[in-house]
C-alpha cells in the first residue's frame, strides 16, 4: 500500500499523509471534541508574509499602516496548481489586489510537496516579482495526529538528535515575544516531555538549536512517531490546543513581533529581504513511522 499524500489548492496546503493506510496529519474540521466543537480547522498551513502576531495586528510599510492577521494571509487564499504528479504536488500564490491591500509587494509563493516513500519534503520558494526590495517572514505549521489519551497521560515526548546546550525558549505575552526568556524545559539538554498542560501558555518557541533533527516518540509503545529535519530554519514552534489529538512542529524563519516593537515591518527581527527578481527557497522533511 505504501504512502499516499493529499494536498489542496486552498492554502496550497498538505491535508493528508497516509502510511500503509494510517493517517498521520490532523484532519481539521473532521476532528471534534465531546461537545462537537472543532479543535483546529487546519492541517499544515504555510505562514506568509509573517509568522505569529503583529503588535495590534498592524505594521508600517513605507510610512503607511497595514493590517495583517496572525500568521499572514497565504494560508487562507486559493493557490494555482503548478504540477500534480503522484509524488510531487506544487502550487503557487501570486500577489493580487487582495494581498497588495495588506502587504504592498509583488511576489510569487510556491508550496511544493515531494514524497519519497515514508518521507515527505516540504519546499517553499518566494520570488520578488516587484521593483523594490521585499521583506517577509516565512514558516510552516504542520499538525501531526496523536492519541489524545497518551498525551493526557504524558506518554509523548520530543527528543533532539544531540544535546542542545545553547537552545533557549522564547516567552510569549498575548502572542508577542517578551523581553525575558522562558524557562528551559529541556530534560538532559535534549528531551521535551509533553502532556495535556504543555500548551497552556500558547506555543513553545525555541531558538539556538544546533542539530536540527527532532523526533516525536511515545514511551508507552516505545515507538518513534516521526522525525523532522529542519536544517536551515532558526526557530522551532511546538503547539497544540489543550487536550487536542495533534502536535504541531513548526519550522520558522522569523517570529511574532516583540512586545516593544516599533511596528516598522522592515525592522522586524529575522526578516528575509529579497531584491527585485531575487528568490528564496527553503525546505524541511518529515519521516513517518507506524
Amino acid at each position: 500500500m505504501g504512502a499516499l499524500m493529499t494536498t489542496s489548492s486552498f492554502g496550497g496546503e498538505l491535508v493528508s499523509f497516509k502510511l500503509e493506510g494510517i493517517e498521520k496529519i490532523h484532519q481539521g474540521e473532521n476532528v471534534r471534541d465531546e461537545n462537537g466543537k472543532v479543535y483546529w480547522q487546519r492541517h499544515a498551513p504555510v505562514l506568509f508574509p509573517i509568522v505569529g502576531k503583529l503588535k495590534r495586528n498592524q505594521t508600517i510599510i513605507n510610512g503607511r499602516t497595514f493590517e495583517i492577521s496572525q500568521h499572514g494571509f497565504a494560508r487562507d487564499l486559493q493557490y494555482e496548481p503548478v504540477t500534480k504528479l503522484d509524488h510531487f504536488h506544487s502550487y503557487v500564490l501570486k500577489s493580487n489586489k487582495y494581498t497588495m491591500a495588506r502587504y504592498p509587494y509583488e511576489f510569487e509563493l510556491y508550496n511544493t510537496y515531494r514524497q519519497e516513500e515514508n518521507k515527505l519534503i516540504f519546499i517553499y520558494k518566494v520570488i520578488n516579482t516587484g521593483t523594490t526590495n521585499m521583506p517577509f517572514g516565512l514558516g510552516s505549521h504542520p499538525a501531526f495526529k496523536i492519541d489524545q489519551d497518551d498525551l493526557e497521560r504524558g506518554n509523548y515526548y520530543l527528543e533532539f538528535e544531540d544535546k542542545e546546550p545553547k537552545a533557549h525558549f522564547l516567552y510569549l505575552i498575548d502572542g508577542l515575544v517578551g523581553t525575558e526568556y522562558a524557562k528551559n524545559i529541556l530534560v538532559n539538554e535534549k528531551i521535551i516531555l509533553l502532556d495535556g498542560n504543555s500548551f497552556e501558555n500558547d506555543a513553545i518557541i525555541m531558538k539556538g538549536i544546533q542539530n536540527k533533527v527532532i523526533s516525536l516518540k511515545n514511551k508507552r509503545t516505545g515507538k518513534t512517531i516521526l522525525t523532522m529535519d529542519f536544517t536551515g530554519w532558526p526557530y522551532l514552534g511546538i503547539w497544540s490546543k489543550p487536550g487536542a489529538p495533534f502536535i504541531c512542529l513548526e519550522p520558522w524563519m522569523s517570529t511574532a513581533d516583540r512586545i516593544h516593537s516599533s511596528n516598522v515591518f522592515a525592522k522586524k527581527p529575522d526578516m528575509i529581504t529579497l531584491a527585485p527578481g531575487e528568490e528564496f527557497e527553503n525546505k524541511f522533511s518529515v519521516t513517518f513511522y507506524n
